[in-house]
């Protein structure tokens, strides 16, 4: 999975050499703004295959909380 998390982050961001932990959040990233940010959730859905609920688009802090969603998420499936 963080692989995969990593791999859409360079995609969205278009920076190859890309590295985000658990504690990176939007403030680390100069690009990550509000419109890439709605591309970032939708780039997740897609890769995961899921949906993320409207009211918590923008409710992750970290991406580890992200992660925590998407594992939370691929656990009840």
């Amino acid at each position: 999975m963080d692989d995969r998390l990593q791999q859409v982050f360079r995609e969205i961001f278009a920076d190859d050499a890309l590295v985000v932990t658990d504690d990176t959040t939007a403030d680390d990233i100069p690009a990550w703004d509000s419109l890439a940010h709605i591309n970032l959730m939708f780039a997740v859905e897609n890769e995961f295959e899921i949906d993320i609920p409207d009211d918590q688009l923008g409710s992750f802090g970290t991406v580890g909380e992200l992660r925590q969603f998407l594992e939370a998420r691929a656990g009840a499936r």
